[in-house]
């Protein structure tokens, strides 16, 4: 007798196999039976007429402080994800902390009225606290360079010395022993901008010597720093010469002079496997993209040496006017002031969801001087109109791109409910289904389960997830393809999605006709075999 059966599903394996109408048995958090053969379970459901699926797996999320605040957190779960990877762009920024790093966090959690004190250093501290909570979906951790060079060099622009390279070395060998399955880059963000490729290759050694990922926020996106084709190409090459798999985080290419050009990103990545170079990418369905303030206004070199010294630089008259020469090109990158709209801006909630256009006149000022007072107030974030629809479309074909939503597990009410943020992180999987498949017919629905479930899970080495087959641990959707809808907008994102008629983590039925239901069902993942 199992615990639970699903009767009579459309099942999509989530490999190439065509889907079939098969049984499910599941004992405990198991997958112990898939076949045609009728079976009795505890708990049956009927799935005649719907389609059967692994959990969604994101692989690329920032959800590091959102299972901490609120583990109920089920904007993913709702839309079918049942396993989050986190610390993505080369921020990890709750581990490792040293003093440097834990006066980031602290600001990070000051600006969203967070009163989390940590008492640990390392990620074993940082993941059994995650564990404690009891997450309501599976969640692993990378570690990022980002947070791992500013532990060792705070935020100066400058190359390591052997001694910084050691110990940046220790850190990610300890992170590890501790259980992160993944190393992260943030290239075009400070302190990762300001290293070169040796050191990220020396890093990379060591994370593909233990099989871990190597995701990359590549060094440009558009026609800034090195540029777009070179920072994909650096990518490359450091998948030659590390041997690691790398995955090129949120393909896109950004600005009038690439929008466009978004087929030959894919040729890169054609050529670099035919090459024997274990090299993919990951997408989010969506032509607005979504960053801190300082990330996409600010040129790099303003922001050396950390918030403050940034500010300071403000007050030079020569420099602002360099820094606002440079801001006008982000701007005009984004569509123009109208294309950049405050998401989150806990000092004054009033200016979330208007764009720069509109902030400027409340200012009186122009869009840049709106920029500058608006962080030298405080860090915020942006949503910015950055990609074009075919470039969308022309990535979204190509079979080894994971659908990732590059955002975080949030809530429709308490404090995950603030501000406007991307709807990506209620909507990704959803609207992919939604759009991309149902409506516009540009991916197959068999491709996208594969790019959702085991796609993914082979990007992160995990063993047991990611398919419906025997001994693989039960995360499993149950749903009609044209019952799935996105509900969130730009203006009003913390709406779930519908369509979800079941979610299953773990073996445990986690949400019924698209609300999530009492319990959290999932754990901290770290082993490939978790």
């Amino acid at each position: 007798m199992f615990d639970i059966v699903i009767n009579s599903g459309k099942v999509f394996t989530g490999g190439d196999k065509a889907p079939e109408i098969q049984n499910i048995g599941i004992i405990k958090d198991k997958i112990e039976f898939c076949g045609p053969e009728k079976i009795k379970g505890v708990k049956e459901i009927d799935a005649k007429g719907f389609l059967v699926t692994p959990g969604f797996i994101d692989l690329h999320t920032h959800s590091d402080l959102s299972f901490l605040v609120d583990p109920e957190a089920d904007s993913k779960i709702t839309q079918g994800v049942t396993f989050e990877l986190m610390g993505n762009c080369g921020m990890s920024f709750c581990a490792p902390l040293t003093p440097e790093t834990k006066l980031q966090l602290k600001d990070r959690m000051d600006r969203q009225g967070l009163n989390i004190i940590p008492d640990w250093d390392g990620f074993d501290g940082y993941l059994n606290t995650i564990e404690k909570n009891n997450p309501s979906i599976n969640v692993a951790a990378q570690i990022g360079h980002g947070t791992l060079r500013t532990a060792v060099m705070g935020m100066n622009s400058r190359y390591p010395t052997p001694d910084d390279t050691n110990k940046m070395k220790y850190l990610l060998e300890t992170a590890i022993n501790d259980g992160v399955l993944g190393f992260s880059t943030g290239l075009w963000y400070a302190p990762g901008s300001y290293s070169h490729t040796e050191e990220i290759i020396d890093l990379a050694n060591i994370s593909a010597q233990n099989n871990l990922l190597y995701s990359s926020h590549i060094r440009s996106e558009s026609d800034d720093a090195c540029g777009l084709f070179p920072a994909h190409s650096e990518a490359i090459e450091i998948a030659r010469r590390s041997g690691s798999r790398v995955q090129i985080s949120h393909v896109k290419s950004v600005g009038p002079k690439f929008w466009g050009r978004g087929n030959e990103l894919i040729s890169g990545i054609i050529k670099a496997r035919e090459e024997g170079l274990d090299v993919a990418g990951d997408q989010y369905p969506y032509f607005w993209s979504s960053t801190p303030i300082s990330g996409c206004m600010f040129p790099r070199w303003s922001l050396e040496g950390g918030r403050e010294k940034t500010l300071a630089r403000l007050k030079d008259l020569d420099l602002r006017n360099k820094i606002k020469n440079e801001t006008t090109s982000y701007i005009n990158r984004f569509h123009g002031a109208e294309g950049c709209v405050l998401a989150d801006y806990a000092v004054d909630s009033s200016l979330e969801g208007l764009n720069l256009l509109q902030i400027s006149k409340k200012f009186k000022s122009t869009p840049e001087e709106a920029v500058m007072k608006l962080y030298e107030k405080s860090e915020g974030s942006l949503i910015l109109h950055s990609m074009e629809e075919k470039d969308i479309y022309d990535i979204a074909q190509y079979k080894y791109m994971a659908i990732a939503s590059d955002g975080n597990s949030l809530r429709s009410t308490g404090p995950l409910s603030s501000g406007k943020p991307h709807p990506r992180s209620y909507g990704t999987n959803s609207r992919f289904l939604e759009h991309i498949v149902n409506r516009k017919k540009i991916v197959t629905l068999e491709d996208a389960i594969f790019r959702m479930t085991k796609l993914p899970a082979e990007r992160i080495g995990l063993k047991k997830r990611g398919q419906i087959l025997k001994g693989f641990f039960a995360d499993l959707n149950i749903f009609k393809l044209e019952e799935i809808k996105e509900n969130g907008t730009f203006k009003n994102p913390h709406q779930y999605s519908e369509g979800m008629k079941y979610v299953i983590v773990n073996g445990k039925i986690s949400v019924i006709d698209g609300k999530k239901i009492a319990g959290r069902n999932g754990r901290v993942v770290r082993s490939f075999d978790g």
